[in-house]
C-alpha cells in the first residue's frame, strides 16, 4: 500500500519541467532551459582536482558527522562571511546536499501534529517534508508590497518550525538584519525552531545578506551548500549549522537512513568552503546574466521583482496572459522557465534561473523577443 501522503501529491514541479526539456529535445527544438537552478559554468579547477587526489582505492560507508576537516572548512567559511564563531565538532553537521536534510528537518524537530510555517511562494521541498513528518503546513503570504517577507503576526499558536529562505528561492528578494532579529526573538519567545535555509547567501549583487546566525544561535540551523555557490550540484555536499542540542540531534537522525556525502567528495567540498575567490569570480557572470535580461525586460516592458540576489529572477508575465500561457509562450521558442505556481502562490510571474552560458543568454534574448 502506497504512503497515502505520497499518493496525494503532486509530482514534483521540476520533474515536469524536466520531462517538458527532454520532449523538446527529442521533437528536434533547440532549447535553452531558464527552469532547474543547475548552472551550466564549470566547476572551478582546485576543486575537481581536490576530488581526483582524494578518491581512493576502496570507498567506505561515509561516517554520519562527516570528516572533520569538511567542518573545520564549513566553519572556517562562517567567520569570514558573517563574523560568526561556530564550533567545528558540536555545532555542525555536513549533509548529503541540502535537499534532503531540508526535507527531514521536520522529523528531527519533532512537528507531527503541530505546525510547519513557511512563506509562499517557496521551494516545494518546506512543504513536502513537513506533510511527510505528519506536521500541519500554514503558509504565509509573500508579496511586492512587503518585501517578499513574511509577517511573524500571523504565525499559528501551535507553531513548532519557521522557515525562512534569504536570499529567497523564488524571487531573489533580501532580509534585512533586522527582520531576522526580529525572527530570532520570537523563536525564543514562543519556543518554535527556525529553519534558515541559507544556500544563496553568496549569490548577491549589492551587500552581502545576512545570516540567522548573526542574531543567534539557540533556536537556530541555517542550512548552507556547495551547489550554487561553487557549481557542485552534483557532488552533493552542504552542511548544517547552529544550535548544538539540534545538530546532535540532526547528527543521530542521519545515521538511520545512511544518507552522506561520499568521504572522497569531502575534500573537495572543504577547498571549496576554504576558497573565496571562485565564488567571486561566479557570482560576477551571474550579475552579467542578471544585467543583460534586466536591460532587456526593461525594453520590451516587462519587469522582474526583488531580484536582488540568487541566480534567479522573478518575472511579471505580461497582462492578459497567465504564469502557464506565458511559459507555453516560451516555451514554443525554446525557452524553459518554471511557471510561478510551481512554488505556491506565484500566479502572475515565471522564474528564470540564470544558469545558461552567457552566449546561451543571448541567443534566448534573440528568441524571447519574439513572444508576443
Amino acid at each position: 500500500m502506497i504512503n497515502p501522503v505520497l499518493a496525494e501529491m503532486a509530482v514534483y514541479p521540476f520533474t515536469r519541467l524536466e520531462e517538458e526539456r527532454r520532449r523538446l529535445l527529442a521533437a528536434g527544438v533547440d532549447v535553452i532551459d531558464f527552469g532547474k537552478g543547475d548552472p551550466n559554468e564549470p566547476t572551478d579547477p582546485m576543486i575537481r582536482r581536490a576530488l581526483v587526489e582524494a578518491l581512493p582505492e576502496r570507498a567506505p560507508y561515509p561516517l554520519a558527522q562527516g570528516l572533520p576537516e569538511l567542518r573545520e572548512a564549513a566553519a572556517g567559511w562562517l567567520g569570514r562571511r558573517f563574523g560568526v564563531g561556530i564550533d567545528p565538532d558540536a555545532e555542525i553537521v555536513p549533509t548529503y546536499g541540502s535537499k534532503e536534510a531540508i526535507f527531514s528537518l521536520a522529523q528531527v524537530v519533532g512537528t507531527s501534529g503541530h505546525v510547519v510555517a513557511f512563506g509562499e511562494p517557496a521551494y516545494p521541498v518546506y512543504e513536502r517534508g513537513a506533510l511527510f513528518a505528519g506536521a500541519r503546513v500554514q503558509t504565509l503570504p509573500l508579496r511586492r508590497e512587503n518585501g517578499f517577507l513574511p509577517d511573524l503576526d500571523e504565525l499559528d499558536d501551535d507553531v513548532a518550525l519557521v522557515w525562512v529562505n534569504y536570499p529567497h528561492n523564488p524571487t531573489g528578494a533580501v532580509a534585512p538584519r533586522d527582520y531576522l532579529r526580529r525572527v530570532g526573538d520570537a523563536a525564543k519567545r514562543y519556543g518554535f525552531v527556525v529553519a534558515s535555509d541559507e544556500c544563496y547567501a553568496d549569490i548577491y549583487f549589492g551587500a552581502p545578506p545576512a545570516s540567522m546566525l548573526e542574531t543567534q544561535v539557540e533556536n537556530v540551523i541555517a542550512i548552507h551548500s556547495c551547489s550554487k555557490r561553487s557549481g557542485m550540484t552534483g557532488y552533493r555536499s552542504g552542511f548544517l549549522a547552529g544550535d548544538p542540542d539540534l545538530v546532535a540531534t540532526l547528527r543521530k537522525l542521519r545515521s538511520h537512513p545512511g544518507v552522506g556525502s561520499p568521504e572522497f567528495v569531502a575534500p573537495a567540498a572543504a577547498a571549496a568552503w576554504a576558497e573565496d575567490d571562485h565564488a567571486e569570480e561566479r557570482r560576477e557572470i551571474f550579475r552579467r546574466k542578471r544585467d543583460r535580461f534586466l536591460r532587456f525586460f526593461a525594453e520590451h516592458g516587462l519587469q522582474a521583482d526583488a531580484s536582488e540576489a540568487t541566480l534567479y529572477l522573478w518575472v511579471r508575465v505580461p497582462e492578459g496572459d497567465t504564469s502557464g500561457s506565458y511559459a507555453r509562450k516560451l516555451l514554443e521558442e525554446g525557452i524553459v522557465v518554471a511557471p510561478g505556481p510551481a512554488f505556491g502562490a506565484g500566479e502572475g510571474y515565471v522564474r528564470v534561473a540564470l544558469v545558461p552560458t552567457l552566449a546561451e543568454c543571448e541567443e534566448a534574448v534573440r528568441a524571447w523577443a519574439r513572444v508576443r
